[in-house]
């Protein structure tokens, strides 16, 4: 039984986004992501490839292009209203709001900035535009059981990190 990363191994991580220009940490797991290698796409092709053949204690640097992931940012999905326009309820810098256009489709907008007159909402992706790093800290790895490798993960587990790294 080998502890290195390859195909149908159970592996656990911890992991964390970090800005390269400025040194800030944009996101971080509050638990480790337990996955089965090679068995969903739980992780990017791309993450996936950097991760085999790496042990428990071994700690990688990713850069990711957010670009290829999320696309250019687009400015004009940038929108600044005066705040007696905006509800009471969105008024809070980081608040996800769920905006619907005349087709019906949904997209996800952040508010970013609120002053005393205006409010501003952002539909980008929070990491457009940035120059990030992806740094995954292998915690275990183990040979996966047949219901895990059904699964892609842990039995039970919700991982949610695909829109960072898809």
């Amino acid at each position: 039984m080998s502890d290195t990363i390859e195909d149908f191994k159970f592996v656990e991580l911890n992991y964390r986004v970090v800005d390269v220009k400025t040194g800030d940490i944009l996101r971080t797991v509050e638990y480790p992501l337990g996955y089965v290698h090679g068995a969903n796409d739980v992780l990017s092709e791309e993450v996936q490839t950097h991760l085999k053949g790496k042990k428990a204690g071994d700690t990688i640097d990713i850069p990711i292009d957010v670009d290829k992931i999320y696309g250019p940012r687009d400015e004009t999905l940038v929108f600044t209203d005066q705040i007696d326009n905006v509800p009471e309820e969105y008024r809070e810098v980081g608040l996800t709001i769920t905006m619907e256009n005349e087709k019906g489709q949904t997209k996800n907008f952040i508010v970013t900035r609120m002053d005393d007159k205006t409010v501003t909402v952002d539909g980008n992706n929070p990491l457009s535009g940035r120059d990030v790093m992806f740094t995954i800290e292998v915690l275990s790895v183990r040979d996966a059981t047949q219901e895990e490798i059904d699964c892609g993960g842990a039995v039970g587990a919700d991982p949610d990190i695909n829109e960072i790294l898809k």
